[in-house]
């Protein structure tokens, strides 16, 4: 049962969509506060309360570089992500494949100008 309750709790936190597209961000490159700031248009108090929430849910940490604190993603909390939605895999895979050989069949990409066949 407390593993129900940490994923519960694992994607109410990712829930977020801030939170996620902070998670986007960081899974290029460490950031900064004023970095996230930036790019998502959002105030630093706001960017803050949301690195407060991931880093004490363990999605992310920081590290000090001179003036500045830099953002990363821890991946083990995604991981358990990923474990946990192995076995539901088959149900959307099946759509997946389905549709990868729908659109093989379907109309080949325009021809170029200029070329005959």
């Amino acid at each position: 049962m407390k593993y129900i309750n940490t994923m519960e709790s694992t994607f109410a936190i990712i829930a977020e969509p801030n939170r996620r597209a902070i998670l986007s961000l960081l899974a290029c490159a460490e950031q900064s506060v004023g970095d996230l700031e930036e790019q998502l248009s959002l105030s630093q108090p706001s960017v803050s309360k949301h690195l407060r929430v991931l880093r004490d849910a363990g999605f992310v940490e920081s590290r000090v570089d001179a003036q500045r604190r830099l953002y990363r993603i821890r991946p083990e909390p995604l991981m358990e992500i990923d474990a946990w939605l192995e076995p539901f895999r088959r149900f959307w895979s099946v759509h997946l494949d389905a549709l990868e050989r729908h659109l093989d069949q379907m109309d080949p990409a325009p021809r170029k100008k200029g070329k005959k066949r």
